[in-house]
């Protein structure tokens, strides 16, 4: 992370898994850091293909962003990192056999953004997500990213699911002048993703986004996790 931090209690936080603070305080594992970590994760992305591409539109901008921040983007980038081998997990979590480690590689990215941003500040926290996901911004990863929705109707209306997902709305969070959207991606009724955006399309291209990193990681897991 090229970092020495001064609070290391921080990324020994950013570093546990929740099932291994059980019982201790509510900042002792990295589900504090992550809600923060994701904010500024998002903002860094959003300014820096802002920068980037001055002639995109809002959406091609909201589809590139989506696909470098979702949660099989930054498992990956955890993994490269080998970060699975630094996660703290207790005997709960241990005795799935690493069924959730998908999403606790997203959430230790996250949690770590927040850490770096209280120890070493913003630009600490910048350039550390530069550094790992810089090279996937280009104009290549938003044609993978494009249109969500229909890439994940291509998807399960193929191969042998043959069903056309829908789309529902969990709820909204937030002052009502910056409301924060909140929607499930649906299929034969079950959920299998979910994201959150500042308008109701937004939020359901992020469930699109994240049913099809789910999928195509594991399709069966994809129907137990959300359940």
């Amino acid at each position: 992370m090229n970092h020495q931090f001064q609070d290391e209690g921080l990324v020994v936080a950013a570093l546990t898994h929740p099932s291994a603070a059980e019982g201790k305080d509510v900042s002792a594992s990295y589900e504090r850091l992550e809600f923060l970590g994701d904010a500024i994760l998002g903002a860094v992305i959003a300014e820096e293909v802002y920068t980037r591409f001055p002639s995109m539109d809002e959406g091609q901008l909201t589809d590139l962003k989506i696909a470098l921040v979702s949660g099989k983007t930054l498992s990956a980038a955890s993994e490269s990192l080998g970060l699975a081998q630094l996660i703290m997990v207790g005997e709960s979590e241990a005795g799935t056999h690493g069924r959730g480690m998908r999403s606790a590689l997203e959430d230790v990215f996250e949690a770590l953004v927040g850490a770096l941003y209280l120890d070493g500040g913003a630009e600490a926290a910048r350039q550390f997500v530069l550094s790992v996901l810089g090279p996937s911004i280009t104009p290549e990863t938003i044609e993978r990213a494009a249109n969500p929705k229909t890439r994940l109707q291509q998807l399960t209306q193929s191969g042998t699911m043959h069903m056309t997902p829908t789309y529902k709305l969990e709820g909204t969070s937030g002052p009502a002048h910056s409301l924060t959207f909140t929607s499930v991606a649906l299929l034969d009724g079950r959920r299998v993703g979910r994201g959150s955006g500042p308008s109701k399309k937004e939020s359901e291209n992020a469930a699109a986004a994240d049913a099809i990193s789910r999928i195509e990681e594991d399709p069966h897991a994809a129907w137990a996790d959300m359940d």
